[in-house]
């Protein structure tokens, strides 16, 4: 048995958030990889089921659609009715979805933060809740919580919101280990996906050896979950510059501020 597939049982129900694209569809390419029946959530319908017929065909394997906005009292509840639903136990979550504000927190409309703030940590926090409660009663599971580098760092309410989802995955991990639910936040650097285009923002900002490929951060969040670990940061590159970043001046690691395209 390998890492990527230890702690989990063969055939078991990985539910995926933001699974249409970028890190989500990655995530779901790769658990469909090891066998897992799949639960893809997003807010495209049409996407959704493009992506559940692809994995299907590629991998053999179930893949259900849910389509959701989840920054919507509604959609949300819909996922957790997903996430409590005994008869069809998720195994696996992976709280992906999320999103950017190109502008400062001041210049941006107080409604674009309030949903940019409940997609991150209060959605995260909700399906957390509902998974663990039927992954307690069977004594295992796992959850991942696609945080981001940017949460070692003062970078706007980004920052302070993948900080917010830093601190209670590793909390999470240290106070359910002991029954048997692995819980991981996995923070990447700067990552090939649609997530910059949707913010609009310019990636020549960032120096082309600061960027990851989807499949690289995947694969090593889903690793170092499998290995019990509560904190995941893919790369050396970016393991590094954290350790930098730890020891210098805030006002020096909060960086230049985003550009638009």
């Amino acid at each position: 048995m390998t890492a990527e597939t230890a702690g989990a049982t063969p055939a078991s129900t990985a539910l995926v958030t933001g699974a249409t694209a970028g890190l989500g569809a990655e995530f779901a390419r790769q658990l469909a990889g090891q066998g897992h029946r799949l639960v893809l959530v997003a807010r495209d319908a049409g996407r959704l089921h493009a992506v559940a017929e692809e994995l299907e065909n590629s991998f053999g394997v179930t893949a259900e659609v849910l389509p959701a906005d989840l920054t919507d009292d509604a959609g949300v509840a819909a996922v957790v009715a997903r996430l409590a639903d005994p008869a069809r136990p998720v195994e696996i979550l992976v709280n992906n979805a999320g999103m950017g504000l190109l502008r400062s927190f001041a210049e941006n409309p107080i409604e674009d933060e309030k949903r940019h703030l409940k997609l991150h940590v209060e959605t995260a926090m909700e399906l957390s809740h509902a998974a663990l409660q039927g992954m307690l009663q069977r004594g295992s599971g796992r959850i991942i919580n696609v945080a981001s580098v940017a949460a070692f760092l003062p970078r706007e309410t980004y920052s302070a919101a993948k900080a917010w989802l830093l601190s209670f995955s590793r909390w999470a991990n240290i106070a359910y280990a002991a029954r048997g639910i692995q819980v991981t936040a996995v923070c990447p650097g700067f990552t090939h996906t649609e997530f910059h285009d949707r913010m609009g923002m310019d990636k020549s900002a960032a120096p082309s050896w600061m960027w990851l490929s989807a499949e690289q951060v995947a694969r090593e969040g889903l690793a170092d979950n499998a290995r019990g670990r509560g904190v995941s940061i893919p790369s050396r590159r970016y393991k590094a510059l954290i350790a930098a970043a730890r020891l210098l001046p805030a006002k020096l690691v909060a960086g230049p501020p985003r550009r638009a395209k």
